[in-house]
């Protein structure tokens, strides 16, 4: 008898042993995927982990449904990566597996059916099974895979779904996420037939009668003499002051042609591939140092202040790896303020460049996958968000982290909760390959870890082209509302410099971390406001909606006339968003173009794109934004950036709020004066003496990162110590109460005061469920492993309670 140990996408902690023949057993290799029978009736796909001949103990195996593979999808170094990540992060091998899979490599009994090809196609097409089946889904729009089954008449449904969706008629529904279309820009030109001088005074003598057809290409003659390059469909329309219609019907007649370019798009199209530039003395230094330190450390920490040119030292990097014939894998915090980058490094690279991330369909991913595994040359680079750390790369032999600082590489939830950066470490170890961090402002582990000589340490301190680092000014608005000099939420100082630079026609961005119009509704007569009916956290005015919010389930309501509590009508808005500033802008600004980049208004596929267009080519004046606009983006022509209120992130509960803080308006600040003329920063505060602020204006990283050091120590957090978040979540406040104490009081008998909590949350009840936290505390001396092993010895013991078994459990190591 062969066997085979089975990885399944559940969240089970052990894999599952299936029999096989001699002849499946041969075949067979570690990576494939193979249908399994699990339980009574459902059908999962699974990866095979190993082929081997002993039996288990305690079950009677069943046997496979069949091999979906010819070769293995997933890599033996990949499978390694897995396990280290599911012992890593507490996890399952199973809830890894379903992270790192394009969800159409998974077939199983939960699927739903839908037809995607419109045409009819002849019976003779198809075998007898999917012809049942292509002529069921002819009456209904989708249908679950059991009933398939029961149209069928047999268990084994996976192989006949496999052909179908193979041949592209049949598609896999789960969430759908929309295909990347490549944005078009339409452009129009004057037919090649009039361009003879007499055919073309022939055309104008009989549009005589069409004033608005000629004004149209009269425009055009007009801006094809100004502008040499393409005129657009928009602007024709704009400066001719014609309608759509109009340069519709001059199309139809054939008198102009429209034509489309692609903007930024994955499917390289463009020219041969440009010359990588030259570097400047700076950036040739810490390139040479870079490789030096690759000789002896495997990873190497670049701190380059902001617009210092990084990116140009990666693409040097990149080019020398690729030529040496191997992979190399671009990680970026979020990919869709990403447009910009890759739009630069095609440049370079041309179709080299894949592009994989969790925007793009199903089957986009899983072409991007089938092209990393199999080497292909449009795979040799790919950028990509946390989750392309998951492809099964072939010869890795550079991993890029950029802005590695970011939060946003860290998975909150579902399960693997990983950070993106820690993982790609680990991957590129299992590789034998470099890794490269980059940022302006590193986080406090990866700088500790360079001054420790656990990586190598490269400094960028000159910006490009020796551009100073933006002037930053503090401005103390409680003075300013004490002497009564604010206009709603601009200071004098603020509104002096926001008219100097319109009149200079320059842009300005101003930056406050919230969205809506404002954070609290309050009622002056009783002091009651409105609150969510699921969590515990008062609603958000959204002006553009006219509703109230939460910002955790998406609960909404109408604004209130008046106040539920009392009935009287003096309900007043507290706080405020980046919707208020953008109000209280165009009333102070009514004749130029304002803007707004937050959740809401970049929900829409491209949304970002769309917004960071407009603003380069300068027909926005005035950029309103969250954190969005932190992201390391790279404007020309911004030389104000104001911050409207700086204290509500310094006084965040979080043990990181302040290197937090730091990061945030040190990048924020990052995006003033990057080409020419030296930036300026204003910053609004309650508070212009506290330290955090007074190291920004200095752009004092060393002395933040001493301080918080010390502090860290003083307080037993990273990196001094490692923690891991436990999190119970249920509707009933007791229970989860009871059983936090629970859990609380057995980690105590061993980690004793390493143990703080049960805490509740500052918002305590999120979509009915009631939280509460611990956290473990881990010294650098005590052995990581035995600690999560004495977590997950009690966690067995907790699962074991009856009484507890609705409480749910999240486990994050290293929650930060």
């Amino acid at each position: 008898m062969y066997f085979i140990d089975v990885i399944l996408p559940i969240p089970l902690k052990q894999l599952f042993t299936y029999n096989v023949n001699k002849d499946e057993a041969l075949f067979l290799k570690p990576g494939m995927r193979v249908a399994v029978p699990f339980g009574k009736l459902k059908i999962y796909t699974g990866i095979v982990s190993k082929v081997h001949r002993n039996p288990p103990i305690g079950y009677e195996t069943k046997s496979i449904d069949q091999i979906l593979d010819e070769t293995p999808v997933v890599t033996e170094i990949q499978l390694k990566h897995w396990q280290w990540m599911a012992s890593y992060y507490m996890c399952t091998l199973g809830e890894v597996m379903r992270a790192a899979l394009p969800n159409a490599f998974l077939l199983e009994s939960e699927t739903i059916i839908t037809l995607l090809l419109k045409e009819q196609l002849e019976e003779s097409e198809f075998s007898d099974d999917e012809f049942l089946v292509y002529e069921a889904l002819q009456y209904q729009s989708s249908i679950h895979i059991n009933d398939i089954r029961s149209i069928l008449d047999r268990k084994n449904v996976v192989s006949v779904i496999q052909k179908l969706l193979e041949r592209g008629i049949i598609g896999v529904q789960e969430e759908v996420y929309e295909k990347y279309s490549p944005k078009l820009k339409r452009y129009i030109k004057l037919s090649p037939k009039y361009t003879s001088e007499e055919n073309l005074k022939q055309l104008l003598d009989s549009l005589t009668r069409a004033p608005k057809q000629r004004q149209v290409l009269m425009t055009l003659f007009m801006l094809s003499a100004q502008e040499k390059k393409p005129i657009d469909s928009v602007m024709l329309q704009k400066k001719s002051e014609s309608t759509s219609a109009v340069i519709k019907s001059l199309i139809d007649k054939d008198i102009l042609e429209e034509y489309f370019i692609q903007k930024d798009r994955v499917e390289y199209e463009g020219e041969e591939s440009s010359e990588i530039k030259s570097l400047t003395e700076d950036q040739e230094k810490a390139f040479q140092k870079i490789k030096s330190s690759f000789e002896t450390k495997d990873i190497t920490l670049l701190y380059g202040v902001t617009s210092s040119g990084k990116t140009e030292v990666y693409v040097q990097l990149i080019e020398e790896i690729l030529s040496a014939g191997k992979q190399v894998l671009y990680m970026l915090p979020e990919i869709a303020l990403t447009t910009q980058l890759i739009t630069r490094l095609q440049q370079y690279f041309g179709e080299k460049i894949s592009v994989y991330h969790s925007k793009y369909s199903v089957n986009e991913r899983v072409e991007v996958w089938n092209n990393v595994l199999e080497n292909k040359p449009k795979a040799q680079l790919i950028i990509g968000a946390r989750s392309s750390l998951f492809l099964p790369f072939f010869n890795l032999g550079l991993v890029i982290v950029d802005e590695e600082h970011e939060p946003s590489f860290k998975q909150y939830s579902p399960n693997p909760r990983y950070h993106g950066r820690d993982s790609a470490i680990v991957l590129a170890k299992l590789h034998t390959a470099k890794v490269l961090m980059g940022s302006a402002t590193p986080s406090l582990e990866s700088y500790y870890n360079a001054e420790n000589g656990k990586y190598g340490l490269v400094t960028l301190k000159k910006r490009f082209r020796n551009v100073l680092m933006p002037e930053i000014e503090l401005v103390d608005i409680k003075e300013q509302y004490r002497k009564k000099r604010m206009t709603g939420h601009f200071s004098e100082r603020l509104l002096e410099e926001i008219n100097e630079c319109l009149e200079n026609k320059e842009q300005v961005i101003l930056f406050q971390n919230r969205r809506g119009f404002s954070p609290v509704v309050e009622c002056t007569t009783c002091g009651v406001s409105p609150q969510c009916l699921n969590c515990d956290v008062s609603l958000t005015y959204h002006q553009y909606k006219n509703q109230l919010r939460c910002h955790y389930c998406g609960f909404s309501e109408p604004m209130l006339v008046s106040c539920k509590a009392c009935g009287s009508d003096t309900l007043d808005n507290k706080g405020f968003g980046t919707e208020q500033i953008e109000a209280e802008l165009k009333e102070l600004y009514p004749k130029h173009s304002i803007a707004r980049m937050d959740q809401d208004t970049t929900k829409r596929k491209h949304g970002h794109a769309k917004i960071i267009e407009a603003l380069e080519n300068h027909e926005i004046d005035i950029l309103v934004g969250t954190q969005m606009l932190a992201k390391g983006l790279d404007f020309r022509n911004i030389s104000l950036v104001g911050v409207m209120s700086a204290d509500n992130l310094l006084n965040f509960p979080d043990f990181r709020a302040h290197e937090r803080s730091f990061q945030l308006l040190q990048q924020v600040a990052g995006r003033a004066g990057r080409t020419k003329k030296r930036g300026k920063v204003l910053i609004q505060t309650f508070n212009p003496y506290h330290q955090i602020l007074q190291q920004v204006s200095a752009n004092n990283y060393k002395e933040m990162y001493h301080q918080q050091l010390e502090d860290r120590y003083q307080f037993k957090y990273p990196p001094h110590f490692r923690i891991v978040k436990i999190t119970f979540k249920d509707r009933n406040f007791q229970k989860m109460q009871k059983a936090s104490v629970w859990f609380g009081e057995a980690l105590k008998i061993k980690l004793k005061n390493n143990v703080l909590g049960p805490e509740v949350p500052p918002v305590g009840r999120i979509r009915n469920l009631f939280i509460t936290n611990i956290s473990i505390k881990i010294p650098k001396k005590q052995s990581l492993a035995k600690t999560k092993g004495f977590i997950e010895n009690i966690y067995r013991s907790f699962n074991s309670i009856k009484e507890f078994s609705s409480v749910r459990i999240l486990i994050d190591v290293d929650n930060y």
